[in-house]
């Protein structure tokens, strides 16, 4: 299996989706007369209570540990600033953080966490499907789909998001590897695929240098191939790849070049230091959207970056309708 290392840019450029991985994205140009429109969804993950602003667009997502100890004021925190964003339409899953999310999970652990008292299943429901969230498009999915318009007869958007990512110290939304298969073989054929860890060899490289990812989601993925598959987890591996789908061929492992020893020589990756242009053709965007700071992302100029700061900002993907 070829390992790629992807080079540091700002934006990677296909005729069909554009990926803004560091700086604030120029404008989306006006649409032309019975042109195509392009739809703006900005990519949030692991924020662990932090807040800030995130860039404009039409469409945030926020792939899951939406908290650091899956509390209800922690939650409450996060939805409240979630539901003031001037973003139309908000979708977000949960993550193996957001322990009172996961009821069944959270039933037999809440003391072992050290929550001092019980979280109420009715007001976590009611934070994330309640009348407030309805009115703020705040959209929370757990295992399911949904299908949205950004623009008056334009294209229909499916989207489909699940928490779950391999067990990790008996965390939240937690499944054994060998049941990988049969929980993403549920998964559907969509247009953008939310979870909260990443499939196997794509942007999954630990600082130990594990490759943490989900080897049946890969598989699933490739099977599947959405236009846009979002999700976080393994913080130092934030980033994005656009891959080609060609007949036969399998997803090659992609991994930011800061986190590898040893360089890719081949001439596939030698890639401009500032954009990447991928051809046109059938295509994933995957993106690793964690927003926390580590590894490679942890420090920038001698000092360390906050949570959404330089190297870890949202990162924004425009795609084509």
């Amino acid at each position: 299996m070829l390992e790629r290392s992807l080079p540091r840019r700002a934006r990677i450029v296909s005729p069909s989706s554009i990926v803004h991985l560091e700086g604030p994205p120029p404008a989306l140009p006006p649409p032309q007369a019975g042109a195509q429109r392009w739809t703006r969804f900005v990519l949030l993950s692991d924020t662990h209570n932090a807040t800030f602003d995130p860039p404009a667009g039409d469409v945030l997502i926020h792939t899951g540990d939406l908290t650091q100890r899956g509390t209800l004021a922690e939650l409450k925190a996060t939805v409240d600033w979630l539901c003031g964003l001037p973003h139309p339409i908000k979708i977000i899953i949960a993550g193996n953080h957001d322990l009172a999310v996961h009821r069944e999970w959270y039933d037999e652990n809440w003391q072992r966490k050290r929550h001092k008292v019980k979280e109420s299943a009715e007001a976590i429901v009611e934070l994330l499907k309640g009348p407030r969230a309805v009115t703020a498009d705040l959209v929370y999915l757990q295992d399911e789909e949904y299908t949205f318009r950004v623009h008056e007869g334009g294209k229909e958007w499916s989207i489909y998001g699940s928490p779950w990512s391999p067990e990790f110290y008996n965390w939240a939304f937690g499944y054994p590897r060998e049941a990988g298969e049969a929980l993403t073989a549920r998964f559907p054929h969509t247009d953008i695929l939310l979870t909260h860890g990443p499939p196997q060899n794509i942007l999954d490289l630990t600082n130990n240098d594990d490759r943490a990812g989900c080897a049946a989601l890969a598989a699933r993925v490739r099977v599947l191939r959405p236009r846009l598959h979002v999700f976080g987890h393994i913080h130092e591996a934030r980033g994005a790849y656009i891959h080609l789908h060609r007949d036969g061929t399998e997803v090659l492992a992609a991994q930011n070049g800061s986190q590898l020893e040893a360089e890719d020589n081949s001439e596939e990756s030698r890639m401009p230091d500032t954009v990447e242009e991928v051809p046109p053709g059938p295509q994933t965007v995957f993106v690793n959207a964690a927003n926390w700071p580590s590894g490679p992302n942890t420090w920038r100029n001698g000092e360390r970056v906050p949570v959404g700061g330089a190297g870890v900002t949202p990162i924004v993907v425009d795609l084509l309708e």
